[in-house]
């Protein structure tokens, strides 16, 4: 094994810093004239007939705020750009909020999503640890609509869709939405100093380590209005970018990560209360990986699983391996277990063979499951916000946002 794929090793560190760089010089042309996100392209060219969402707008945002913190030239620009964006064409004056996004003909795109505004909250306090304009103004706007229509207080969770006027409420839930709350919420309470938040990401915490517990640790994601699990929904349409049938093996991972973070960052000095969440977070981990890496005579992590654990969907998408090298990390430095460490070195070397683009740069966003370039969940690339965290996170405190970590790093 080489040295570079190692943890720990001075050769991984600067492999690491390298694709840092790499991607955020590839993200570059994002902002259209308005601020809004363009989709990119293979190159990093941007898509002008394609809509320009919010929560891409928002995940560009948040990662430039970041190279604004590394010092990466021209990202204080670009964050601002960002924030245009968000401020400007994307939100609605009318109704409050955010739209799902614009068309390339500039009609607004229907409907209000917790997804969308989890990530206009993340964003808005990746801007403000940066210092840049309207961060603060932008996060006390979001905290508001976010706190008034998507969370339920007496449920300890979100809920997911509204119509654009915010007077009609989908019966859908989803824990995708919920997933991106805690993270958006664990930001909050680092960049504001806002507990109550942090206080609310451990509830939906709670509520999704006792589903997975009752399920083998294979998280339900679909859920109805009574948030009962679902487990047929979109069995017809399995590949969904956002609501695919059965297990998602890369949101086991992603929320192992998430819950490590919550718990060290909750119990600071209480380790058995902390222990509790991180033994959970152990059991996520290695259900989604025994499920999913390297099942299916080819290396990758297949998309999603029946819930026995058989594949389903066998395309590797990027931001899974993305996931799975934070977290491996994050559990070996918490743990102290070689079988991360393990685990994060072929992680790294399957990304290197495979998932890299070294054509023109960033990483392939699907690949089929003879790891050959597909694009129909997935075409281009679409932002680097899955990629860029996992230079970051492996590197920097597991108790902290990654933008915290960062600004307290380069302080």
């Amino acid at each position: 094994m080489k040295s570079k794929y190692q943890l720990d090793t001075e050769e991984n560190k600067l492999f690491m810093k390298q694709l840092c760089e790499e991607l955020l010089n590839f993200g570059h042309r994002f902002p259209s004239p308005d601020g809004s996100s363009y989709y990119l392209g293979d190159d990093g060219t941007p898509w002008t007939n394609h809509s320009r969402e919010t929560w891409i707008t928002c995940r560009m945002t948040h990662v430039y705020s970041i190279g604004s913190l590394l010092s990466h030239p021209g990202s204080e620009a670009l964050a601002d750009a960002g924030m245009t964006g968000i401020r400007g064409k994307l939100c609605d004056k009318d109704h409050g909020g955010w739209y799902a996004g614009i068309t390339a003909d500039d009609e607004i795109l229907p409907n209000k999503q917790c997804y969308a505004h989890a990530f206009v909250i993340l964003a808005a306090t990746s801007a403000l640890l940066a210092k840049r304009p309207g961060a603060s103004e932008l996060l006390q706007d979001a905290l508001v609509i976010y706190d008034h229509y998507f969370w339920n207080e007496e449920e300890g969770l979100a809920c997911d869709t509204w119509n654009t006027e915010f007077t009609i409420l989908d019966d859908y839930r989803v824990l995708n939405a919920n997933m991106h709350t805690v993270e958006a919420f664990l930001a909050v309470a680092d960049a504001a100093g806002r507990e109550e938040y942090r206080t609310r990401a451990g509830r939906i915490i709670n509520h999704v380590i006792d589903w997975a517990s009752q399920n083998d640790w294979r998280i339900p994601e679909h859920f109805t209005k009574q948030w009962f699990p679902d487990l047929e929904c979109n069995k017809e349409q399995p590949d969904d970018p956002f609501k695919p049938y059965g297990a998602t093996p890369g949101h086991g991972i992603e929320w192992a990560r998430l819950i490590t973070q919550w718990a060290l960052s909750t119990y600071p000095s209480d380790s058995s209360s902390a222990q509790t969440y991180i033994t959970a977070s152990e059991k996520l981990y290695d259900r989604a990986i025994s499920d999913a890496w390297n099942v299916d005579g080819a290396p990758g992590i297949v998309y999603t699983t029946d819930w026995n654990g058989q594949p389903v969907v066998h395309d590797r998408m990027h931001w899974t391996l993305a996931e799975a090298i934070n977290t491996s990390a994050v559990l070996a430095h918490v743990t102290k277990k070689e079988r991360f460490a393990s685990d994060y070195a072929q992680f790294l070397t399957y990304l290197d063979e495979f998932v890299l683009d070294h054509a023109n740069g960033s990483w392939f966003h699907q690949l089929d499951q003879n790891n050959r370039l597909m694009e129909t969940v997935w075409p281009g690339k679409s932002d680097i916000y899955h990629a860029l965290q996992a230079t970051l996170i492996p590197y920097s405190d597991p108790a902290v946002s990654i933008a915290k970590a960062v600004s307290v790093a380069t302080d």
